[in-house]
């Protein structure tokens, strides 16, 4: 069984066997988390993440979908970028947003990973409200069968963490 821990802090700073970039569907990096792992991590993160739109995902990565670079210089092994929804409040989106999780950790299972730090996917500039996807995305770590030892929640404010600690009890 996946344990599931919680850190309020900053996901670059964090040793993982993976750590997951909330990361927009260009894959060349942006604002929030993935800004942040692209500087920390340095140029070879977007050196494969370039490879990769000029193979497989020339039109991008889709929402939902998981998808695996080096990690440069960051304390971990390999960066595996999910695309999270925009959140809407007239579509419910919660499928793609735990899809999120879901792809992470199966992409995770098939590099070896046994620690995996998630941020708080979508909950940024995609404004899903935090109780809501704390919830989504305990709900389907906990529920989705993979060979990871420990999924940590890196939650970079006390709000975040509180929401996420009151989901994972």
């Amino acid at each position: 069984m996946t344990a599931i821990t919680l850190v309020q802090g900053d996901i670059t700073r964090q040793h993982a066997d993976a750590i997951v970039n909330a990361a927009n569907s260009s894959l060349l990096g942006g604002g929030g988390v993935d800004g942040a792992i692209h500087r920390r991590g340095g140029p070879a993160i977007l050196e494969e993440c370039r490879a990769l739109r000029a193979s497989r995902y020339g039109k991008g990565l889709p929402t939902g979908r998981a998808v695996a670079t080096t990690a440069g210089e960051l304390d971990a092994r390999w960066v595996i970028h999910t695309v999270g929804p925009v959140w809407s409040p007239t579509e419910d989106r919660s499928d793609l947003l735990a899809s999120c999780y879901r792809e992470s950790l199966r992409v995770a299972d098939e590099l070896g990973a046994r620690t995996v730090a998630f941020p708080a996917v979508s909950t940024g500039v995609y404004r899903w409200p935090m109780e809501d996807a704390a919830r989504i995305a305990v709900e389907t770590v906990r529920n989705t069968p993979t060979a990871v030892e420990e999924a940590r929640f890196v939650l970079f404010d006390e709000r975040a963490y509180e929401a996420f600690a009151r989901q994972a009890g």
